[in-house]
């Protein structure tokens, strides 16, 4: 079913729309398979799934993302695809920053580390998360007045 003029997914193109239709039904099969099914898809960076407490909720909440390493650490973008709005799993991190993560059916315990466009490091981790996800982050970033920032998860 395709977003309204006044749905989420306006600000993504048609071939982008598509794309996210896919990403849910791989996001689905990804946390349905704790991680066995989904972790890489060929021609796309690897996927983990971030499990994180609800921010106003309270309740458990997964998501697929794409990562990048840096060193021990795992990097995840809050892109949200452009939109103008943080996504969900942003709120829940700043919120919660102790959560957990699947790197495919491995499961551990991490802390969340936000980084943001001024913070020394954001350039660096920036240029590795952008090349690992093919440069799709500066088109993003060109949709969006928001910065976007990146999240260090590390290994607790």
């Amino acid at each position: 079913m395709a977003a309204s003029k006044t749905g989420p997914m306006t600000h993504l193109s048609p071939i982008e729309q598509a794309g996210a239709q896919l990403l849910r039904i791989h996001n689905l099969i990804y946390r349905k398979t704790n991680g066995w099914i989904g972790h890489r898809i060929p021609g796309a960076p690897p996927n983990l799934l971030l499990h994180t407490t609800g921010a106003k909720t309270g309740q458990p909440r997964t998501t697929s993302l794409t990562y990048a390493r840096d060193g021990d650490s795992y990097l995840i973008v809050a892109s949200n695809g452009g939109a103008s709005r943080y996504p969900g799993w942003y709120h829940n991190l700043r919120k919660h920053p102790d959560c957990e993560i699947n790197v495919g059916p491995r499961r551990f315990p991490v802390s969340a580390q936000q980084v943001n466009p001024d913070d020394a490091e954001y350039l660096r981790l920036w240029q590795i998360v952008n090349k690992n996800n093919a440069n799709r982050y500066t088109g993003y970033q060109r949709k969006t007045s928001r910065p976007i920032p990146v999240f260090v998860l590390t290994p607790r």
